[in-house]
């Protein structure tokens, strides 16, 4: 969720839209009990501790990790377990993956027996808020301030990008480690483009005076995947924030009564809603999967797709030679928009996380200081296409046209990035119903204001539900 998480899930794979989002719920229950009142031995003893192994990994302790099968594949990890094996050859330490975190897991979770590493991603993820509220996560804060993997005079969090620790932070803790840096925004072909002396569209009118036309070409101007919502939430929530400014989102997040009921927006549901009135999104786009939609676009039937930074290598194996997979930020939504052209959300994405009770506790905590390592996150770069969380972690990478789009795209905004936190890890109730009113929308069964309206009592009843954590942020 990378929802978000997005690694974006196959990058999202699971069922129909119902299912998926019954998923969201479901386990949510189940893990909290399990966690409040689970078995298991608890960590392992660790062993004596050093500069180059500052949490005391026990040398010949196997360790467990599971990671999402996504977007990002698994070379990587696979790299970096090699290296954890490097330093502790008596390990035995395993990967594995699935794309079915929250059912494979959510037993282990409530037998008291968590891999030690999780790379907690995708639509069948267990949600980070349920996991946080349940005491299940192991604090990173000794992570972040053991020496790092290169230099033992800098601490670990020194070598990190700025703010990319926000998105696991809750209540001044951080307790997910989100290794890729994702840029959002939407996706055009440049060959395709000027081939047709087509120009990417800066402003929401330019967009309708381009989409015309890209249909009279017998291209559909965009194409979504409909069975995830999520992907159309996102250009939506960044319209809302360019539109109103970071203030209507940080009022949303914070479940301000009547937050979602204000003039940002009902403009960018409308603009959505003239995208699938006038016949511009790819007919069929509502069954499809995210893979789907993304090879449609690939195959010329799309001019354009909301995707995450992600793209180029889950479908590497698809895309057509010649492609020039380019990213841009949202157009500007009207004149008077609060944030300027550029503002796009980028920030980390792909959770990793310790469970509190893994057996090899000390072990999790230095794969994780593996992977921020300059060898494991310049790989991770070049196998991927994508930026981790390090600093300079694709300074020597020759880069893609994606990657190298998605870096521009980033400069260029400078500080001027939305961020949205309730519809995406915090509440996964609220998640459900900004899904489920999302899949409305685009399939033209909702009006903007039966979304708001479904959106709005979704928040309201979290915000009134004592027994649901609250969080909280002011920026």
């Amino acid at each position: 969720m990378p929802n978000p998480s997005g690694s974006e899930f196959s990058r999202r794979q699971l069922l129909q839209r119902a299912a998926a989002l019954a998923v969201l719920a479901g386990p949510a229950a189940g893990v909290l009990s399990a966690c409040a009142g689970g078995g298991g031995t608890g960590p392992a003893q660790t062993g004596a501790k050093s500069t180059t192994n500052p949490f005391g990994v026990v040398e010949d302790a196997p360790l467990d990790v599971v990671l999402f099968d996504g977007g990002f594949g698994k070379d990587y990890a696979q790299y970096d377990l090699n290296l954890y094996t490097k330093a502790f050859p008596k390990s035995k330490a395993a990967l594995s993956t699935t794309q079915k975190i929250s059912d494979q897991l959510q037993p282990r979770f409530a037998n008291g027996t968590p891999p030690d590493v999780i790379d907690d991603s995708g639509d069948n993820q267990i949600k980070p808020g349920t996991l946080v509220n349940s005491n299940a996560l192991t604090d990173l804060g000794q992570l972040l301030d053991a020496p790092s993997y290169d230099d033992p005079n800098v601490k670990v969090r020194d070598t990190l990008l700025p703010g990319v620790l926000n998105i696991g932070t809750y209540n001044n803790k951080v307790y997910l480690l989100n290794y890729s840096y994702t840029v959002y925004g939407i996706w055009y072909n440049k060959k395709l483009f000027d081939a047709k002396g087509w120009t990417p569209p800066k402003t929401w009118d330019e967009f309708k005076t381009l989409a015309p036309q890209i249909k009279a070409a017998g291209i559909a101007p965009w194409v979504h995947a409909g069975k995830y919502p999520y992907y159309q939430g996102v250009p939506i929530m960044d319209w809302i924030g360019k539109a109103g400014g970071n203030q209507v989102l940080i009022d949303i997040d914070n479940l301000k009564p009547n937050a979602w009921r204000v003039d940002a927006v009902k403009a960018s549901l409308n603009a959505v809603l003239e995208m699938v009135h006038n016949g511009w999104v790819l007919p069929g786009a509502e069954g499809m999967t995210h893979i789907e939609s993304q090879q449609a676009f690939l195959d010329g039937k799309a001019a354009f797709i909301p995707v995450g930074s992600w793209f180029e290598n889950e479908m590497r194996k698809t895309i057509p030679q010649g492609t020039e997979l380019t990213l841009i930020p949202m157009p500007d939504l009207t004149s008077s928009d609060k944030l300027p052209y550029g503002t796009l959300r980028a920030e980390a994405g792909e959770p990793f996380v310790v469970p509190a009770k893994a057996k090899n506790q000390a072990g999790g905590l230095e794969f994780l200081r593996v992977m921020l390592s300059k060898d494991a996150a310049t790989n991770f770069a070049k196998v991927t296409s994508s930026l981790s969380i390090v600093k300079g972690s694709a300074d020597s990478v020759t880069t893609s046209t994606a990657l190298t789009s998605a870096n521009k795209a980033v400069q260029a905004a400078g500080t001027n990035l939305v961020t949205y936190r309730s519809v995406t890890d915090w509440y996964p109730t609220l998640i459900n119903e900004w899904q489920a009113a999302t899949g409305e929308l685009m399939a033209g069964r909702f009006t903007a204001d039966q979304w708001i309206d479904k959106v709005q009592a979704a928040a309201d009843k979290v915000a009134a539900d004592s027994s649901i954590e609250k969080f909280h942020r002011d920026k």
